[in-house]
């Protein structure tokens, strides 16, 4: 029996596909009703955050009656609405305090080798962003969609060059390695934490 000479459609679009420089994270996908005439519609509700790990990111939501197709749509929406967060040595620039609804987040410069300090939504959106280091604090609300909009909010609150930082530093340990020396010459105020200042969900407890 003669092979069918009709091109591979489906080989054929994953070679010429060309591999996306963002990366998907689900955050969550919830089922949602809602009262209409005819009695109660099912329906998914996804939460996805779309980044770039170089300072691109963005958050999207989509509802469908399937998973998938939920889950398309907040990854579309996600890349519509994406923001640049500026980034310092893998750390951001300066302090953030945001109330969003009924959650209360901060955000805190962090030294190298830190890691990010955050649990939840704040790392998946941190991570997404490229942010290596960085502390946070959050407060109220455990809403995945509620935390994921605060960061996103205390996100676009970030400058390159505050305002309220223009005087220059001038670092006197001779010793601190280069990365800190850089940061503190770019007018961000690091700091040190020991383990025994995170929570179970990777938070920072404490003052």
């Amino acid at each position: 029996m003669a092979k069918s000479s009709r091109p591979d459609r489906k080989r054929n679009d994953r070679r010429n596909r060309e591999p996306s420089e963002f990366e998907e994270t689900t955050l969550s996908v919830d089922r949602v009703t809602r009262v209409v005439k005819g009695g109660r519609r099912m329906r998914f509700r996804a939460i996805v955050v779309v980044g770039n790990k170089k300072g691109k990111v963005g958050l999207g939501t989509g509802k469908a009656a399937e998973v998938q197709a939920a889950v398309q749509k907040a990854a579309k929406a996600a890349k519509r609405e994406m923001i640049r967060v500026p980034l310092l040595n893998g750390t951001i620039p300066h302090e953030v305090d945001l109330k969003f609804k009924s959650a209360k987040i901060r955000i805190m410069p962090a030294r190298p080798g830190t890691g990010v300090i955050a649990g939840g939504a704040l790392r998946v959106v941190f991570e997404a962003a490229g942010v290596k280091n960085v502390l946070s604090k959050r407060y109220g609300s455990r809403n995945k969609l509620v935390n994921a909009q605060a960061i996103m909010l205390a996100l676009q609150k970030l400058h390159s060059r505050p305002e309220h930082f223009k005087e220059e530093v001038k670092p006197t340990v001779k010793d601190a390695d280069a990365a800190v020396l850089e940061a503190a010459r770019a007018n961000v105020q690091v700091k040190e934490i020991s383990r025994s200042q995170i929570d179970r969900e990777g938070n920072l407890t404490g003052n």
